[in-house]
């Protein structure tokens, strides 16, 4: 599945508002859709890179043998959702984040969703 084909998946996940598909290592994203006015996806890719980046220091810093598979923020109203890609896939660095409006969102089914566009996602 392309990065465009994946970004469209992600977009109709209920509740979803935007998507971006990121590499943490440069804070760049490799594509966007969705967001709108009050959600620069650009803005937000770069910052929750450093999200992610804080978390792999944490889990360096206690030496912890694991990996992480998504990272959850919720807010009043929306849920931000990093959903970290594989190493397995060749992509150690990307992410995908979605935004969701809390309201209609399936926060489960989300994240399952999430997990089977990575599966088929090729960069």
């Amino acid at each position: 599945m392309s990065i465009e084909l994946a970004l469209k998946e992600s977009m109709t996940i209920a509740g979803a508002v935007g998507v971006a598909l990121v590499d943490y290592d440069s804070g760049m994203s490799l594509g966007t859709m969705g967001g709108g006015e009050w959600l620069n996806l650009e803005i937000a890719a770069a910052g929750n890179t450093e999200v992610v980046r804080a978390k792999l220091r944490v889990m360096a810093s206690l030496a912890l043998n694991d990996s992480i598979e998504d990272i959850l923020i919720t807010l009043n109203h929306q849920y931000h959702l990093i959903r970290l890609l594989t190493p397995a896939k060749g992509t150690p660095t990307l992410f995908l984040y979605l935004v969701l409006d809390r309201e209609r969102a399936n926060l489960a089914l989300a994240r399952l969703y999430l997990k089977r566009i990575e599966a088929n996602l090729t960069v």
